[in-house]
């Protein structure tokens, strides 16, 4: 029987349908009612991110993302946790650190909220968009201290937590012909064959300004299926929400066995961060859009 509503659908095949959430959002009834009804995963917006996470060094602050933690398996929805090691978002302490100083407080913060959330989620972003668009790596302060940062962060990762899987997210790696796509293909393969702990590849899926969904985005998911790791399709947002491009996305992730879910980034359009291109399943104020019944389809 067709399900009706996102979560319950994606679970007919053992898949999850996800949301952002934002902790100062929880107290907005229509927002969270929404939510609720049709997801059963929740990644924090920017809750879990260094900055909110580790404001001083050393001093961890879980307040808000265990917020959304708390309300989401109340629901007996799973959390994903985002992200750990990322060029942005870094608090200011951090940012006035290189070299092998900075590779300790890397690792130092991994261990710190991996503790926390030791056993408690589906997933971790250990690294966020650590390449650039021709399949080079980012010339960011941590790849700056050593080619081997990322190994580094999964490794740590790993020891913290035996458990979670262990997860590489990016933009812009949706085209199986594109030098970032093959850039993060290549050190997936290579972690593998040498035994660097990574369970899955986070595709962020950002359908926004000048991307759209490629004619190979199946055969890319698959791609990296075949190299050993999960898929997931994990901050999703479409320009004017085309349902071409959110039947396309979700069909995609359902021919793919090892793709496990599809997170959208946000719930409502008014709650994204690219609101005035009317990205998301549902308009400002709560209500379903074409897209959604396209991807509700797709999932049954």
């Amino acid at each position: 029987a067709a399900a009706s509503t996102l979560g319950a659908a994606a679970a007919q095949s053992g898949r999850y349908f996800g949301t952002a959430i934002a902790a100062g959002r929880l107290n907005d009834s229509n927002y969270t009612t929404i939510a609720a009804r049709e997801f059963n995963m929740v990644t924090a917006e920017n809750e879990m991110k260094p900055d909110a996470t580790e404001p001083q060094r050393g001093q961890f602050n879980f307040g808000s993302g265990d917020q959304i933690y708390n309300w989401a398996t109340q629901r007996g929805m799973k959390v994903r946790g985002h992200t750990l090691a990322w060029h942005s978002q870094q608090p200011g302490w951090m940012q006035s650190l290189s070299g092998s100083s900075l590779r300790q407080a890397m690792i130092d913060h991994i261990n710190g909220v991996m503790a926390h959330y030791k056993g408690k989620l589906a997933a971790w972003d250990v690294v966020n968009e650590a390449f650039n668009e021709d399949g080079s790596r980012r010339q960011s302060n941590l790849q700056a201290t050593g080619n081997d940062w990322i190994e580094v962060a999964f490794r740590t990762a790993r020891a913290a937590d035996p458990s979670v899987k262990l997860c590489y997210n990016d933009y812009n790696i949706e085209n199986a012909t594109y030098g970032k796509t093959q850039g993060v293909l290549n050190m997936v393969k290579d972690f593998k064959s040498r035994g660097v702990p990574i369970d899955c590849v986070g595709l962020q899926t950002h359908f926004t300004g000048g991307s759209s969904l490629p004619g190979n985005f199946q055969t890319t998911l698959q791609n990296f299926a075949s190299a050993g790791v999960d898929v997931a399709l994990t901050e999703v947002d479409v320009t004017n929400a085309s349902t071409t491009q959110y039947q396309g996305l979700t069909q995609a992730c359902m021919n793919v066995s090892r793709c496990l879910g599809i997170t959208v980034w946000g719930v409502r359009d008014s709650d994204s961060w690219r609101s005035s291109e009317s990205p998301l399943l549902f308009d400002g104020s709560g209500n379903k859009k074409a897209a959604y019944t396209s991807v509700l389809n797709a999932l049954n």
